[in-house]
């Protein structure tokens, strides 16, 4: 497996491209932008983007799909029905697909918003907006933030400490760091205080 990183400064949010090591049909993940950089990185590659992998519907993570899909024709797999008025292949919790040759495993933790999904592909999590370096996503309120925590704790702690993060915003981060730095997932700061925690307008 090849995994390549796209950052872009519109949303300040991170797309994934991943591919076999000999090209060919790959997955995106969260295009929220489609620029020349993110086309160059797949034609140089060989790759023709296959499937599209979206952890929620918030534009950062999104808007590309209107570029990308006048290049390639994708499949979009997503929680939310309605994605830009494309037609979506809905992913339901704890299911599993195999696409380009990777298996894959979903699952539902809503909180941030309510379609919200995190996708694992080997050793890697693609958490979106669910949880970050050093942080969990934003919520409105105590009782999705409660929510977002509880998911959290029963969905994606249980897997192995090396397993890597890939967020939607920011940088890379493991979960066995996560479980020390990450003060969101302590329990002191499960008060109603912190409710917004890491709410950042710009990532949504």
């Amino acid at each position: 497996m090849k995994l390549f990183f796209h950052f872009s400064v519109i949303g300040f949010s991170n797309t994934y491209l991943i591919g076999n090591n000999d090209g060919g049909a790959a997955i995106l993940v969260d295009p929220g932008h489609m620029d020349l950089e993110l086309l160059k990185l797949i034609e140089d590659n060989n790759y023709y983007i296959k499937y599209v992998l979206l952890t929620h519907r918030h534009a950062s993570h999104t808007k590309g799909l209107k570029t990308l899909s006048k290049i390639y024709d994708v499949e979009i797999f997503a929680n939310s029905p309605h994605i830009h008025d494309f037609p979506v292949r809905i992913v339901s919790d704890d299911s599993h697909m195999n696409l380009a040759g990777f298996d894959i495993s979903a699952f539902l933790i809503p909180g941030h918003s309510s379609d919200s999904m995190v996708y694992k592909i080997s050793d890697a999590l693609f958490t979106g907006d669910v949880l970050m370096a050093g942080r969990i996503g934003s919520t409105s309120t105590s009782l999705s933030r409660s929510l977002l925590l509880r998911s959290i704790r029963e969905k994606i702690l249980p897997f192995d400490e090396n397993t890597i993060i890939f967020p939607g915003h920011g940088t890379p981060t493991t979960l066995g760091i996560e479980k020390i730095i990450n003060t969101d997932l302590m329990p002191h700061r499960h008060g109603s205080k912190h409710v917004l925690t890491g709410n950042n307008p710009e990532f949504s």
